[in-house]
């Protein structure tokens, strides 16, 4: 089954575009500057934003946020919008430019001289990027968090696999894990994961090309030892129906799911007790650090 999806990955991903299921709002940019990096002889580029707080020598944590197939930042931080959290609640916030593929962006979420879109290093760039912004001392290294959506989930998951000494915790909105076999974490990691059950794209049971979302959950919750019992909730919101489930370890490293009853292929439009996406993301990925939960006693 690895092997078939691997063989067969590169085709799907050509056709799909995520981001057309998206409202598009107009894209106002405030607060953000446009920076670049060369890595890998190609000058790459992210959107970065600091916090109304931010002040020198002093070191924030860090949210990248990965857009989809075929998106540009701009427009996809026009909905996944998380400038008034980052301000809130202190985090630098980033959000990189996949680079084009016959006009269209993307994110090669698995090791160099596979099955990927193209031959450009994405994990590098991103390791890269994280290096940059430690060397400025503008981030704390041991609170770095990454989130995506789409394809942007899968490169989410892909640093968690290749990279996992650079990545507190990760996030998955509408995601998949492309490789499973070869994901070889060096720790437990904590994951939120978000996806619809009628999600056309990348269904949420899987198909020849993709990994179901219970493949993802079951790896991450065997790398981490979890309880095999998980906490479960259904919750009604203004969205769908949503079960919830939670599984967690003797350490308290969670592997939390929302699954979206009927939802499709989205950032999602979430209402749980007053909170949306991303200030689900954001209220998990602050609960731990690079060596698991944060002590809040202290």
């Amino acid at each position: 089954m690895e092997i078939n999806k691997k063989l067969l990955l590169i085709l799907p991903l050509l056709l799909l575009s995520c981001s057309s299921e998206n409202p598009v709002d107009p894209i106002n940019l405030t607060g953000y500057s446009s920076e670049s990096l060369v890595h890998d002889s190609l000058q790459r580029q992210y959107l970065m934003y600091l916090p109304n707080s931010y002040q020198e020598n002093t070191s924030y944590p860090l949210v990248i946020n990965f857009h989809g197939f075929g998106e540009q930042i701009n427009e996809y931080a026009s909905y996944a919008d998380m400038r008034s959290l980052a301000d809130s609640e202190n985090f630098i916030l980033v959000y990189p430019q996949g680079e084009n593929l016959n006009g269209s962006p993307h994110w090669n979420a698995a090791l160099m001289g596979g099955n990927n879109k193209s031959d450009i290093d994405d994990l590098g760039f991103i390791e890269s990027l994280i290096l940059k912004l430690s060397s400025q001392n503008l981030i704390n290294s041991d609170r770095v968090y990454m989130v995506g959506y789409s394809n942007g989930g899968m490169m989410s998951y892909a640093m968690a696999c290749h990279k996992s000494n650079l990545v507190a915790a990760i996030a998955s909105v509408s995601g998949t894990m492309l490789y499973i076999s070869n994901c070889e974490p060096n720790r437990s990691i904590p994951l939120l994961n978000i996806h619809g059950t009628e999600d056309p794209t990348l269904p949420y049971n899987g198909n020849n090309y993709y990994n179901s979302v219970d493949d993802a959950l079951n790896f991450w919750n065997t790398n981490n030892n979890s309880d095999p019992s998980p906490n479960t909730t259904l919750l009604n919101t203004n969205l769908n129906n949503i079960q919830f489930f939670g599984f967690s370890n003797s350490s308290n490293i969670s592997v939390d799911h929302y699954k979206i009853i009927n939802g499709g292929h989205v950032w999602f439009d979430i209402n749980i007790n007053g909170k949306n996406t991303s200030e689900l993301v954001w209220d998990f990925f602050s609960k731990y650090d690079i060596n698991g939960q944060i002590d809040t006693s202290q």
